[in-house]
């Protein structure tokens, strides 16, 4: 059998990011592969959960950034109402699109815009009764799914884990 037809087999206890780096190893033995184990798991990760969160937002036919915004709002308190800069800063959009976002939402009713008080140039959107509805039936959704991510672990495992990702975030530039 031809030595890449090999390192397609996987063993019973190895991910894809195992074969890759087996790849690597063999084929560029120069290259310190110890932070792509890490790196190609949290990518590779990243998208499988990418692909959960949508099929569970298919149901309520909100996108990814849609229910981000949505859950923004949601957890900001009531009453459930920021100005399109404060949401810009926790979903991390370009003033473009974070109009764009608000007018779908709008447009289905799950926000509504209004100046503010203070600033009438300034229009901050709230949830409406029905955003607000569709945020919390999404939001235990993508909970139970983050749980079922996670079922593998134990809870000490889990919370090492989650201190370590955050030890690593906070290390990355911002943006």
């Amino acid at each position: 059998m031809p030595q890449s037809a090999k390192s397609q087999i996987p063993k019973p206890d190895e991910d894809v990011v195992d074969q890759l780096l087996r790849d690597w190893r063999r084929e560029r033995p120069d290259l310190d592969a110890s932070a792509m184990a890490v790196v190609g798991r949290i990518l590779h990760l990243g998208r499988l959960l990418e692909t959960g969160a949508s099929e569970s937002l298919r149901e309520t036919e909100l996108s990814y950034t849609e229910l981000d915004v949505l859950a923004t709002l949601r957890r900001s308190g009531a009453p459930y109402r920021l100005t399109p800069t404060l949401l810009r800063r926790s979903v991390l959009l370009t003033s473009g699109a974070m109009t764009a976002c608000l007018n779908r939402l709008e447009a289905r009713e799950l926000i509504v815009r209004s100046h503010e008080d203070h600033d009438r140039r300034a229009l901050a959107a709230a949830l409406t009764p029905k955003g607000r509805k569709l945020i919390d039936r999404a939001i235990e959704a993508r909970f139970a799914q983050a749980e079922q991510a996670v079922a593998g672990l134990s809870k000490t495992e889990s919370a090492e884990l989650a201190r370590l990702l955050r030890k690593l975030r906070l290390h990355l530039p911002v943006g």
